[in-house]
């Protein structure tokens, strides 16, 4: 095929051989408890240099405990697939974290786009649906997928896609390439203690994220028994192969929600977006919620508490379809 146009952004490309061979000698099928601290899952799976990967954002079910603790245990050098990210972009730069951000939303607030202007953070462009369909892609095991959504678009020119002739029709077709993260963080409703993992409501890509991700580190609001995933299996999203480690967080979403359980912390964002746009404040920010508590549990008991948990949870009034 003749390539018509390709983008100049930088972008990494896994050998979908290579990643066979790695899920089939590294991958575990063995029915093994995979329940672990968050701060071991994290250590262990996550290196500095990495390519992160999540499945929502930080409104709804966004692994944000996960995030901090990736920043409290200062990683570096990471690129991170910004597919309906929030704040865990910002978080993240701010805690000196990232090397670089595949675009799909790149933030809130003023910082973020502030040190990509600078050239503090390298930054290549996709949509949340060309990002998406990259993970697709790794998820499948194929080099590529095709799409129409960036054709003619500024998008494609700073993007890492290629536009080629179709083959069939003739017409011009945009390539985007898979991407296999080094490490994919999805949280979930319940879970079992090998990994099956059951997402409720609204998501974005949990198995494609799961399936494309070398490793998987699932955070669940629950653990429940391996007979309870049995009596109904239509309801399990991501299988325990897999997944690598399982981290009991409650409340994992915070500032964020889970639907069903509670609600996002609406006054919360409102100080992060002050926060936001100042960086002193937004060191400020990071010390009170990540750096001054060791771990999710100490964050909820000395920066949330009882009483806000509690009316969370009875804000969560639309129940169905979530249990």
């Amino acid at each position: 095929m003749d390539v018509l146009q390709a983008g100049v952004g930088e972008f990494s490309v896994t050998d979908p051989d290579d990643l066979r061979a790695f899920m089939r000698t590294e991958k575990r099928r063995q029915m093994v408890d995979k329940v672990m601290p968050e701060a071991e899952a994290v250590r262990r799976y996550v290196k500095d240099g990495d390519y992160v990967s999540f499945d929502f954002s930080s409104f709804t079910r966004g692994p944000a405990s996960l995030v901090r603790e990736i920043i409290r245990q200062r990683r570096l050098n990471l690129w991170f697939a910004a597919k309906f990210t929030l704040m865990e972009t910002t978080l993240l730069a701010a805690g000196g974290c990232l090397r670089g951000v595949d675009v799909g939303f790149l933030g809130l607030g003023y910082l973020i786009g502030k040190w990509v202007e600078e050239g503090r953070i390298k930054v290549t462009e996709w949509t949340n649906g060309t990002l998406t369909l990259r993970h697709l892609a790794g998820a499948m095991g194929v080099p590529f997928l095709p799409t129409r959504s960036l054709l003619a678009t500024d998008t494609l020119t700073y993007s890492g896609a290629k536009v080629v002739q179709d083959p069939f029709t003739g017409k011009p077709i945009a390539l985007v390439p898979a991407v296999n993260p080094d490490v994919g963080l999805v949280h979930v409703h319940q879970c079992d203690i090998y990994g099956n993992a059951r997402c409720f409501g609204p998501g974005v890509s949990p198995l494609e994220t799961a399936m494309a991700s070398k490793r998987t580190i699932i955070s669940t609001e629950e653990i429940i028994t391996t007979d309870d995933i049995r009596k109904e299996p239509s309801k399990t999203t991501i299988p325990y192969y897999m997944v690598d480690a399982v981290v009991y967080a409650p409340f994992g979403c915070l500032p964020g929600g889970t639907q069903g359980i509670y609600e996002m912390d609406t006054p919360h964002f409102l100080e992060f977006m002050g926060a936001s746009r100042d960086e002193q404040k937004m060191a400020a920010y990071l010390d009170k919620y990540v750096y001054s508590v060791a771990s999710h549990e100490e964050f909820l008991e000395k920066r949330v508490g009882v009483a806000r948990l509690l009316e969370l949870k009875r804000q969560a009034t639309i129940k169905e379809g979530y249990h």
